[in-house]
């Protein structure tokens, strides 16, 4: 149940059980029908998503958009751009055409995060970078080339190249994502939360032995069903430097880390149980124990039938895609974990009452508290950014 301004949309709530203010209580609470567990009273001011995740009581589901810094944003004079943003992305992409170039500078990885957060007002502000952004310092090779995507230049396939790969120092390798989430936590100064990332362990394999990007990852699945040992030895390498990683953005300003196994919903269940979910599982254990009030957000693509398993590893959120309907993801998962997502990025293609209505759906479907609204994957090249708009300015004046 939700309660939406209705200058936004024509949505109509049912009436909920409202307590109003006595003179012992400050707030009005409403008690709504859905599986989620109760939330906690109003706790100091901490970032709203933070709060939510947490289970404390909000008024509303934050908001924050996977990719809501990038090509989408335009301006097409930048005498049109508001005073507290330097240039547009189309033209810093002009000025710097390397994807990595854009992102290992601290000043431009600064400048690119903040950008949404300047025109939207998020309640999350993502780092702009890469999962494969650690590669380099892992002695692997590669690149992100404009219309093909990522390159990886000496595919693993062999024992020999996974003695060679590096355990990752972040301190070493990418000091400027450091920098950057420092900067970035005092930029936004708790009014939102600053959100780092990594990449998940058996969707880095998939990138380093296929490659680059792949349709039917043969190659990848060749090597676990005929070589599982080098590829378990890959796995636990990745597995170790992404936990360093994440503890490294948490120590330098991160709020919360999202942890993208994009291509783990390629494996059967079966196979995600031996070549996914245990490498989770190590990253999210060692993690908690240096991190204990780190939320750590777990998306994978197309996930509707792993479900169950992810929950397994013991993340605090999970994000799901856009094909699993946001009451049964809710149901299955149980009450004690959150949620994110699931409005399919496409709907940001659909008219404003489009938008609206499907908002509305997928924050009534999630029930009160412990849900963060998102797409269920990245925002599409060539959205509109007016529609970018409208999502957020619907978003934040829903009310439970």
């Amino acid at each position: 149940m939700l309660c939406v301004n209705t200058a936004f949309t024509s949505f109509i709530p049912r009436k909920p059980t409202c307590v109003f203010p006595s003179k012992s209580t400050t707030s009005i609470s409403c008690t709504l029908q859905g599986t989620v567990a109760e939330p906690k009273s109003t706790a100091a001011a901490e970032p709203l998503l933070l709060n939510a995740v947490r289970g404390v009581e909000v008024e509303r589901p934050p908001v924050w958009l996977m990719r809501q810094a990038g090509r989408y944003m335009k301006a097409e004079n930048e005498s049109n751009l508001p005073i507290f943003i330097n240039q547009s992305y189309q033209t810093i992409c002009e000025k710097y055409p390397s994807f990595r170039e854009r992102s290992e500078n601290v000043d431009l990885v600064v400048e690119i995060s903040l950008q949404p957060w300047h025109v939207f007002k998020p309640d999350g502000v993502i780092l702009f970078s890469d999962i494969l952004t650690p590669l380099s310092g892992m002695n692997i090779p590669f690149d992100i080339v404009k219309g093909k995507g990522p390159v990886i230049f000496d595919p693993i396939h062999t024992d020999a190249q996974v003695n060679q790969v590096r355990e990752f120092v972040p301190e070493e390798s990418v000091p400027y994502v450091g920098e950057a989430l420092t900067i970035l936590r005092k930029e936004v100064n708790d009014t939102a939360a600053v959100l780092g990332f990594v990449g998940a362990p058996f969707t880095l394999a998939s990138y380093v032995v296929e490659g680059g990007s792949s349709k039917n990852f043969s190659k990848i699945k060749r090597l676990a069903f005929s070589e599982s040992k080098i590829l378990h030895a890959l796995l636990q390498k990745f597995t170790t430097s992404m936990a360093r990683y994440i503890q490294y953005q948490a120590d330098n300003g991160a709020q919360a880390v999202q942890i993208f196994d994009s291509w783990a919903t390629e494996l059967s269940p079966v196979d995600f149980e031996e070549f996914s979910l245990p490498y989770l599982k190590q990253i999210i254990d060692t993690v908690k124990k240096s991190h204990p009030n780190l939320p750590l957000i777990l998306y994978a693509s197309g996930s509707g039938g792993l479900l169950e398993r992810l929950a397994l590893t013991g993340v605090d959120v999970i994000s799901l895609d856009w094909t699993v309907d946001m009451a049964d993801g809710r149901r299955r998962l149980g009450p004690n974990i959150a949620v994110q997502g699931n409005v399919d990025p496409g709907v940001l293609f659909g008219s404003k009452d489009f938008i609206t209505d499907r908002i509305n759906d997928t924050v009534k479907k999630a029930g009160r508290g412990k849900h963060i609204l998102n797409l269920g994957h990245g925002i599409k090249v060539g959205t509109p950014e007016e529609n970018v708009a409208h999502f957020f300015e619907v978003a934040k004046s829903v009310r439970y």
